[in-house]
Order: C-alpha cells, then sequence, then structure tokens
C-alpha cells in the first residue's frame, strides 16, 4: 500500500481538537509536512506541533479566523511561504451552537453557516490553486450525522453540514480531472471536551443505538482520513462514516 506522502503538505483546520489533532498526527506519520490551524487553542495547538516536531516531522500553528477571507489568505500565505506547497485540505473546524429555531438567534445561525460553509469555500478557495498548478490534491470535509439525518435543535448545524455534502460532490466533478479528489468524512459520535457534560443516561442512549455497541476514538477517525489522502487515488465525490454503524 502506498503510504508515503513526503513532500506534501497538509493544513488541517480545527488541528487542535480532539479529531484535529489526532489526524494532524496521522498525516504527520505517514511523511506529510503539517499545518496546524486554531483559532483560539494556542496553547493545544503548540502542543500538537511540539509533539510532532519531536517525532522528527514538520509542523508549524498558525492563527486564523476561517470566517474571515484575509485571515485565512494570511494563514496559507504563511504556510506556502514555509513549505512551498499545501497538497492536503482537511476542513475539520466548525462552530456548534444549538436552540430550537423559534428561539434560535441569528447570530449564532451565523456563526454556525460562517465557520462550516465560509470556512470551507475560503480554504478551499486559497489552496486550490497551488493543487491545480501541481495536478495532485486531497480535500476531506468533516460532515456530521445532523446534516443527513437531521437533530432536533440542529437546524443551523445541519444545514452547514449538509451543505458540505453538496460542496463536496460539487468540487469532486470540478477537480477531477486535474489529479484532485474531493471527499466527506462523517465521524458518529467521539467522546470530546464538549460531551463530557452529558448525563450517563444520555451516553447509554446514544450507545444503544450505535450497532458495534461502543463510541468512536478520534484515531479511527484519523486512519479513515489518512487512507483517503494515501490510497483513495479512485475514491472521490464519496461520503464514508465512521460511526459504528448508527446510520444503518
Amino acid at each position: 500500500m502506498k503510504t508515503d506522502l513526503e513532500g506534501k503538505t497538509a493544513l488541517v483546520t480545527g488541528g487542535s481538537g480532539t479529531i484535529g489533532r489526532s489526524i494532524v498526527s496521522a498525516l504527520a506519520t505517514e511523511g506529510a509536512n503539517v499545518i496546524v490551524h486554531y483559532r483560539t487553542r494556542e496553547n493545544e495547538a503548540n502542543d500538537v506541533a511540539a509533539e510532532i516536531i519531536a517525532k522528527g516531522a514538520r509542523a508549524i500553528t498558525i492563527r486564523a479566523d476561517i470566517t474571515v477571507w484575509s485571515e485565512v489568505e494570511s494563514m496559507v500565505d504563511k504556510g506556502i511561504a514555509e513549505f512551498g506547497s499545501i497538497d492536503i485540505l482537511v476542513n475539520n473546524a466548525a462552530s456548534h451552537r444549538a436552540g430550537k429555531i423559534h428561539k434560535l438567534s441569528f447570530e449564532s445561525w451565523d456563526t454556525v453557516i460562517r465557520s462550516c460553509l465560509y470556512g470551507t469555500y475560503f480554504c478551499t478557495r486559497c489552496v486550490i490553486p497551488f493543487m491545480l498548478e501541481r495536478n495532485w490534491g486531497r480535500i476531506i470535509n468533516i460532515s456530521s450525522p445532523a446534516g443527513e439525518r437531521g437533530h432536533p435543535g440542529d437546524t443551523a448545524y445541519g444545514s452547514a453540514k449538509a451543505g458540505l455534502l453538496g460542496f463536496t460532490k460539487s468540487l469532486a466533478k470540478e477537480v477531477a480531472p486535474f489529479g484532485i479528489t474531493v471527499n466527506a468524512v462523517i465521524p458518529g459520535f467521539i467522546p470530546n471536551d464538549c460531551t463530557k457534560f452529558l448525563s450517563a443516561k444520555s451516553l447509554e442512549q446514544i450507545k444503544a443505538g450505535i450497532l458495534l455497541g461502543r463510541f468512536g476514538d478520534p484515531q479511527e477517525v484519523a486512519d479513515m482520513i489518512t487512507f483517503l489522502v494515501c490510497n483513495g487515488d479512485y475514491i472521490t465525490g464519496s461520503i464514508h462514516h465512521v460511526d459504528g454503524g448508527a446510520t444503518v
């Protein structure tokens, strides 16, 4: 199996979060240079980069608000200046705001839509010229079960994550002639800092809906992304679930 990303550079948005840091680490293990994006978690991002550098790989951290075009443009410019290219983009960063539609504020709606859709568009728009130039690229968009099945109180998040699926399929058709693949990954329930506040009863109810009877591990999501990047030459426009069968 082809698993060598030596000389390639990956930009992972939200690279300091639970899933993001596993993605960053997995791609670095395969030889990629990595750009760890963060917006507020500077210490966590620095920790991720330090771990990667300690293993002998190259990594930098860059702060940016991905809902602001100029900041994304600056982030990509810094990454290119450091590594010479950006060959892999993982659109992982997103903001979540929940609320029943009659109580959901415009600000909450706007925050979610801008982080998921505008952020993905801005990052993709900035890196795609370099992929087109090299006739090679890998773009992975992280969606959510809310984007496929919906969830009460998640009209904003569900709309944004569903939009990512349409973005993935349309972009895949657009850039396939240039050796660029575009896929979406939908993680299942992955315990993180937000889910630790759920009650034991709620956790058991969630687990009962998962065919394999357990929650996911961020490394399992990272493994899927690594496969698509390293071995997915003939996979594009696809949606890949890493959820233990929760969507069956």
